[in-house]
C-alpha cells in the first residue's frame, strides 16, 4: 500500500524476489506540467498491476545506431517512449513491511540526453538477493528535463530549471515516504548513479534541501577534474545563459510563448531539440538556478557544502582520458608552463609527462583525479566521512577489443553479465560477484568491507586518505587492494589543489 494506492508486483526470475515495475511517483509531466517541477501523483482506486516498465523518457530512439552502446544495451528501437515518464521500479526480498532493509535509489546515466531504468544491466534482482531494496528512478531528459526560458522563470521563480533533477529528488522523497511498505528502511537510503547519474548524485549531495534524505552515496564515473583544461561538463550553466538557449529553441520550434510551446506535441519538441543538439548549437544540462543548484557540485564537495555522508566512487581504466594537446616537445613545454607555471619543470621531469596518447601527451584519468581531489579535501574537514576509491581494469572480451570503456562496469556492479552478449568467462562472474558484494555492504553500512554472499571475508578495502592512498583495483584476477604509487598522480593532485585553493 503506497500513499496513492495499492500496487501489485510479480515474482522476479528468482521467485524469492518481488519486482514492482512502473509505479507512478508524480503526476504526468505533460500539458501544463511540462517544464514544471514534478507535481503530486494522483490517487487511484483498486490495485495497480506494476508488472512492466513504464515508457522511457522522451529521447532519440534507442537501438538504431552502430555505436557500442546500441550494441551493448540500447538494443530495442520498439521500446515505448512517452513524455508521461515519471515512474520508478522496486525489487525487494522482504516478506513483510517491518523488515527495515537497507535501500538503494539508483539514477541512470546518459549525458542527461538518453538512458532509462529499463536498460538490461539495471536489473535489481542480484542486489535484492543480498537483502537490499532496490529502487530505480526515471527522470526527464534533454529539452523536457533541462530547458530554461525567461517566461518559465517569470511564471515559476521557485522552480525555474533542472526539472530532471527535481524528478530524481521527488523519486527519492517518494522512497522516504513509501519504502517501508516494501520492507525498506527510510532511514538507511543510499543514492547512487553512473556517468550523468553519478553527476546527479553529486548535484543531489550539493542541494541543501536534501539534508537528511539519504545516508550514503555512490558516484560511478561522475567526478571530474583535469590538470590541463578545465572540464566543465557537470558545472552548472548560469540561468541567464540557459534562458538564451531556451529562447533559441522556441524560435526554432516556431513559437513565441510558453503556452504555445506547451501545446506542441512531444515528438516535435524532441526532434527539433535533437537537430540543434546534433548541430552543436545546444546541449541542455544542469543549470545554476540558486533554488536547487547553487554552483559546481565538486567545489561544494571540496568545501564541505554538501550532504556529508560516506562516499564510494571511482572509474574505469579507459574512460575520459585528459591530455595536453601538443604537436611536439616544444609545444608540450610551452603548454606545461601555461598550465603549471613555475612548477612546469617539475612536471616535465616525470616520464609520464612525455607519454604519447592518441590526441597528445601526458594522458591521465579525469575521473580518477576528480575523485581523489575531492576525497583529500574531505579528509581536511572536521568530522571527515569515510571515502572509498576504486578502479575497474579487468579484461573485457569481444571482437571489438573494447578495453574498460565508459559504462562497461555496470554489468559487474549489478551482477547482470548473463544479459550481455559479450563472451564473459568464469573469472568475470567472480569479479562481478565481488563487486556486487562490496556495493551491497556499503549500502548496508557505509563501509564496503565484510563478507561476500558466500560468507567469506572480502579483501580489505581501506578508505582513501592522504596518509594512506588506498585503492581497490578490480582486475582480471578479482579485487586487489593497492596503494597509489605514482608520483606523477600525486604531483597533479597537488597542482589541482593549489589551483582550486587559489580559485583558478
Amino acid at each position: 500500500m503506497t500513499e496513492n494506492g495499492t500496487v501489485r508486483g510479480l515474482p522476479a526470475a528468482d521467485p524469492r524476489i518481488t519486482s514492482f515495475k512502473g509505479i507512478p511517483f508524480a503526476a504526468p509531466p505533460v500539458g501544463e506540467n511540462r517544464w514544471r517541477a514534478p507535481q503530486p501523483c494522483p490517487d487511484w482506486e483498486g490495485v495497480k498491476d506494476c508488472f512492466a516498465f513504464a515508457p522511457i523518457s522522451m529521447q532519440d530512439t534507442p537501438g538504431v545506431g552502430t555505436d557500442v552502446y546500441c550494441r551493448e544495451w540500447h538494443v530495442d528501437p520498439e521500446i515505448p517512449i512517452s513524455e508521461d515518464c515519471l515512474y520508478l521500479n522496486v525489487w525487494t526480498n522482504a516478506k513483510s513491511s517491518d523488515e527495515k532493509l537497507p535501500v538503494l535509489v539508483w539514477f541512470f546515466g546518459g549525458g542527461f540526453q538518453w538512458g532509462y531504468t529499463a536498460e538490461m544491466e539495471f536489473d535489481g534482482e542480484r542486489l535484492a538477493r543480498r537483502g537490499i531494496v532496490v529502487v530505480t528512478v526515471n527522470y526527464r531528459l534533454g529539452a523536457f528535463g533541462f530547458l530554461c526560458h525567461p517566461e518559465i522563470t517569470a511564471q515559476q521563480p521557485d522552480a525555474p530549471a533542472n526539472f530532471g533533477c527535481l524528478d530524481q529528488q521527488a523519486g527519492l522523497r517518494w522512497v522516504r515516504r513509501n519504502i517501508a511498505a516494501f520492507g525498506g528502511d527510510p532511514d538507511n537510503i543510499t543514492i547512487a548513479g553512473q556517468s550523468a547519474g553519478g553527476g546527479s548524485v553529486m548535484t543531489q549531495m550539493a542541494c541543501p534541501d536534501n539534508e537528511g534524505e539519504f545516508s550514503k552515496a555512490v558516484v560511478m564515473s561522475g567526478m571530474f577534474r583535469s590538470p590541463y583544461v578545465f572540464n566543465s561538463f557537470f558545472t552548472p550553466m548560469p540561468l541567464a545563459e540557459a534562458e538564451k538557449l531556451g529562447v533559441e529553441l522556441f524560435d526554432y520550434l516556431g513559437v513565441k510563448t510558453l503556452a504555445e510551446a506547451r501545446a506542441l506535441d512531444a515528438e516535435t519538441v524532441k526532434s527539433k531539440y535533437s537537430e540543434l543538439r546534433n548541430k552543436g548549437r545546444m546541449f541542455l544540462n544542469i543549470v545554476r538556478d540558486d533554488k536547487f543548484s547553487f554552483g559546481d557540485a565538486m567545489t561544494a564537495f571540496r568545501e564541505g557544502r554538501r550532504v556529508r555522508v560516506p562516499v564510494m566512487a571511482g572509474n574505469t581504466g579507459d574512460e575520459f582520458t585528459e591530455v595536453i594537446r601538443a604537436q611536439g616537445s616544444d609545444e608540450l613545454e610551452k603548454l606545461a608552463k601555461e598550465y603549471f607555471g613555475s612548477d612546469a619543470r617539475a612536471f616535465l621531469y616525470f616520464a609520464e609527462a612525455h607519454a604519447i596518447a592518441a590526441d597528445g601527451f601526458a594522458p591521465v584519468s579525469a575521473p580518477e583525479l576528480g575523485v581523489k581531489n575531492a576525497f583529500l579535501a574531505e579528509e581536511r574537514l572536521p568530522d571527515a566521512k569515510k571515502c572509498f576509491y576504486y578502479r575497474f581494469v579487468p579484461d573485457i572480451p569481444g571482437e571489438d577489443d573494447p578495453g574498460t570503456f565508459h559504462s562497461v562496469d555496470l554489468w559487474f556492479w549489478f551482477e547482470t553479465l548473463a544479459k550481455c552478449i559479450r563472451p564473459f568467462k568464469g573469472r568475470h562472474y567472480d569479479i562481478a560477484r565481488q563487486m556486487c558484494d562490496y556495493w551491497a555492504n556499503f549500502i548496508k553500512t557505509g563501509d564496503p568491507n565484510g563478507c561476500d554472499i558466500n560468507g567469506e571475508a572480502l579483501p580489505e578495502w581501506r578508505p582513501y586518505t592522504d596518509a594512506d592512498r588506498a585503492e581497490m583495483e578490480f582486475t582480471s584476477e578479482g579485487a586487489v587492494p593497492a596503494t597509489e604509487q605514482s608520483g606523477f598522480i600525486r604531483f597533479l593532485l597537488e597542482e589541482l589543489d593549489k589551483k582550486e585553493s587559489e580559485g583558478v
